[in-house]
């Protein structure tokens, strides 16, 4: 492709070609000030270069795989420098400075982990994930880094300096994304081995997943079958390579674009909030408030097992018939007899969360903990847990709000260790 010949993608006139690589260019927009486009090429190489063919095509299927993994990780919270699609071989990007390192998470022991680690069988499952860095440099063919190299190398990136705290950050980054992105693709019968990211740092010091995720960057074994992989390591096994070898890399390719289309969940879940008495309204609205801060469908409805206990039994009846996984939250104070009703007629997990007051939290929380044999209710006190423990529950057989809660993990870390960074200057 020609740096001269591009002048517009889709509705935007672009500026300066900012760099260019092997596979891809990336070109300032005038017009978004901190934002740039990134396009990519009909080129498929490996071994840093020294292997490279034109595949017609390749752009395309590239910048729609890439486009809908950053989609995924974007709506799970993942902070990423991209934007949106803004053609089929070009989306739009967050300007960033690129941190020069691969990072790369592994959870099986194959290819060039076999070669530096002799004696390990292939296969062998890292549980956790086994993580690694690799400093990007095609002359010495990108040497494997540890932790301590990145952080004496003092990059100064976008005026942030890469410390350790910066690089313990990237690090959890990267495993958090593979590991959402595996269980996405467990979703199609589909065992993703490994995987390389890289990192970008914005004009506002922040640190983003930036680049590209495509299949050059992963490893995808379908049914977790290595003979039937379908990324670009084909490629690079072939001692030569034909038009009918490309042909093959490219419906690889093209399979792996086409699945990206069925992997976002549909919205097959619901969290159930009874509460005994309206004059619960306040409290069942925190457990909602914070249930859909998770990703959650929630709905309130009111009955009393006590006063209504038909109308209560006729509510459950109805939420299970809509073959849908249902968690209830019961909301009851005094004698709790919501909670321990739903969960004796339903097979669907029941939490208890007395709404108080504080003064008679104690003793009312007794009845809900207190259940007759047999029932499978828990208890909890506070809105935001009782949304939790829902979220957990639906986290089983949704990968979106799996990967909420996950992302949650990750922003204790990150709030904690800036909070911390601040008291000690």
């Amino acid at each position: 492709m020609s740096t001269t010949a591009v002048k517009e993608v889709g509705e935007f006139k672009l500026g300066k070609l900012i760099i260019e690589g092997k596979t891809k260019q990336v070109y300032d927009v005038p017009s978004l000030p901190g934002q740039c486009i990134l396009l990519s090429k009909d080129r498929i190489t490996a071994g840093d270069g020294v292997k490279a063919h034109d595949l017609v095509g390749k752009s395309v299927i590239s910048n729609q795989t890439t486009c809908k993994v950053f989609e995924i990780l974007n709506k799970v919270g993942i902070k990423t420098s991209f934007l949106k699609e803004v053609a089929g071989n070009a989306f739009l990007s967050k300007k960033c400075d690129m941190i020069p390192i691969e990072w790369v998470t592994r959870r099986l022991a194959t290819g060039s982990f076999l070669k530096r680690h002799p004696g390990v069988k292939e296969g062998y499952r890292f549980n956790p994930p086994k993580h690694e860095t690799f400093f990007k440099d095609d002359a010495n063919h990108d040497p494997q880094w540890s932790q301590e190299q990145i952080i004496s190398a003092g990059f100064k990136v976008n005026g942030l300096l890469i410390g350790k705290i910066e690089v313990d950050f990237m690090t959890k980054t990267s495993i958090l994304v593979f590991e959402v992105l595996e269980k996405v693709w467990q979703t199609r019968d589909c065992a993703l081995i490994d995987m390389k990211i890289e990192f970008g740092v914005d004009s506002s010091g922040e640190i983003l997943v930036a680049d590209v995720i495509d299949s050059d960057s992963w490893r995808l074994w379908p049914s977790g079958d290595k003979r039937l992989m379908v990324d670009k390591q084909v490629y690079r096994n072939l001692s030569t390579v034909t038009e009918k070898d490309l042909d093959t890399v490219k419906r690889n390719f093209e399979w792996v674009a086409d699945q990206l289309d069925h992997l976002i969940p549909p919205n097959d879940h619901l969290v159930v909030i009874v509460m005994g008495s309206p004059s619960d309204k306040e409290h069942c609205h925190k457990i909602k408030k914070y249930c859909e801060g998770l990703g959650l469908n929630a709905e309130i409805r009111v009955t009393s097992a006590h006063k209504t206990t038909q109308y209560t039994l006729e509510i459950v009846s109805y939420y299970e018939g809509l073959n849908l996984p249902i968690v209830f939250i019961a909301v009851a104070g005094r004698s709790n007899g919501l909670g321990p009703v739903i969960s004796g007629n339903t097979d669907f997990p029941v939490i208890n969360c007395p709404p108080g007051p504080k003064d008679d939290l104690s003793r009312d929380v007794w009845s809900s903990l207190n259940v007759p044999s047999g029932l499978g209710c828990t208890t909890v006190i506070y809105p935001e847990t009782a949304a939790l423990a829902a979220a957990q529950s639906i986290a089983l057989t949704n990968y979106i709000v799996w990967s909420k809660l996950r992302v949650r993990r990750l922003g204790f870390f990150r709030s904690l260790t800036k909070a911390d960074q601040e008291a000690k200057n």
